[in-house]
């Protein structure tokens, strides 16, 4: 039953003007719309996020939400012109290299958002 269900993403904020610049300036994202007190972004392929006000917002240490796009590493030159500052990562298990990892066929590189929530962009190819 679920798996022939859409999937929405929550993106929770402390302050909804602020986060809502972010994503439509920095990240490029057409304007949120109004829903419910909080904001909807649309995103490819017929998906979208929520975007709502909460005590919580930052606190997680894992990623909220990833892109799949074609190129990383295009995409996080364009993003870094934008002023996205990404995350470096040098653990035993994961290490970035100009701010992304390769790995498994895939590629990745993680950046905050305004709020301190890690979101993510990630291609199947190598970057």
């Amino acid at each position: 039953m679920l798996s022939q269900a859409p999937l929405y993403a929550y993106v929770p904020v402390h302050d909804l003007e602020r986060a809502r610049a972010f994503y439509e300036q920095k990240l490029g994202l057409q304007p949120g719309e109004p829903v419910a007190g909080g904001l909807t972004f649309r995103c490819g392929a017929g998906t979208a996020f929520f975007m709502y006000l909460s005590a919580g917002a930052g606190t997680n240490k894992a990623s909220t939400a990833f892109w799949t796009v074609k190129d990383v590493r295009a995409t996080v030159t364009w993003l870094k012109r934008r002023g996205v500052v990404f995350e470096e990562y040098d653990t035993p298990d994961m290490k970035t290299v100009d701010s992304i990892f390769t790995g498994g066929g895939a590629a990745a590189a993680w950046f905050k958002d305004t709020e301190g929530n890690i979101l993510a962009i990630i291609s199947e190819a190598p970057a």
